[in-house]
């Protein structure tokens, strides 16, 4: 289960053991404002911790087909699961205001690393505060962990294996529909999509914040095709991708991650690009 209720989350909270156990994580995080620090320091969920999602789950490169938010390095992440004091046992609890849009890629990178417990806050903050949850504005100093992670656990491909999945599987692009089509992207060196790729904003996967019935997305995700075969799922850079991927993962669909997204395909030359 990647899910939980924030009133799970509540009574998790509420006993003294679970709570231990518990690690919350807030990666509020938007394409606006990227670095949601100001907005967690306002208020959050008592126990979380910041999350950056351009600096602690993403890493760094001077290779541009690598994407705007490339994987990071594994002893880099593990230095930085550490320091959250998560451990084999820990149950980490993720978490935005946006949709779960920056929450869902906390979700992938931790499960990528090998840890087999994470949740998205349903919801998100909003849910949270409907459910009666207060906030806090303390921040926590947890013990570091000596944990040791092995990444690879959630499957990647790379640029070959997306051309060859949009031809032999589904390929699904989470971007708004104009940056799909071309119209409109000024993030990246080309404007367009992959060729043969099937848009699915992730901004679809919710109502009003939550992710929506399974039986909807299951529908929704049939009329894709991604329901049957190989399912690859990218984005602009690797990000909103992972929300898709979350949503087929509540169908039984395991898809997998081109890290690089439109932002590393558009950066290489030698790929075609389709419009329209």
């Amino acid at each position: 289960m990647s899910l939980i209720t924030a009133d799970a989350l509540k009574a998790a909270l509420a006993d003294a053991d679970a709570a231990s156990r518990t690690v919350i994580l807030d990666i509020r995080w938007t394409l606006p404002k990227p670095n949601g620090a100001d907005d967690y320091a306002a208020g959050h969920i008592p126990g979380a911790q910041y999350a950056d999602l351009d600096t602690q789950l993403s890493g760094t490169s001077d290779d541009p087909t690598l994407g705007r938010h490339p994987l990071p390095a594994p002893a880099d992440l593990q230095e930085t699961i550490r320091a959250w004091g998560i451990t084999p046992d820990s149950t980490v609890v993720v978490y935005d205001d946006n949709s779960s849009l920056g929450a869902a890629r906390g979700w992938w990178i931790l499960r990528w690393a090998g840890l087999q417990d994470v949740r998205v806050l349903d919801g998100g903050l909003n849910a949270w505060k409907a459910a009666g949850g207060e906030l806090s504005t303390e921040t926590p100093q947890p013990a570091p962990s000596d944990i040791t992670i092995t990444t690879g656990t959630m499957p990647t491909v790379d640029a070959d294996q997306a051309a060859a999945t949009a031809a032999l599987g589904t390929l699904i692009d989470a971007r708004p529909s104009a940056r799909f089509r071309g119209e409109d992207d000024s993030m990246d060196p080309r404007a367009g999509h992959i060729p043969g790729a099937l848009n699915r904003p992730a901004t679809e996967n919710y109502r009003n914040g939550a992710l929506l019935p399974q039986e909807e997305l299951a529908a929704q995700f049939a009329d894709l095709g991604a329901d049957n075969g190989a399912v690859v799922a990218y984005c602009g850079s690797g990000v909103t991708a992972c929300s898709n991927i979350l949503a087929l993962e509540q169908i039984g669909v395991r898809a997998s991650l081109y890290s690089p997204s439109w932002s590393g395909w558009s950066a290489d030359e030698s790929r075609p690009v389709a419009k329209g």
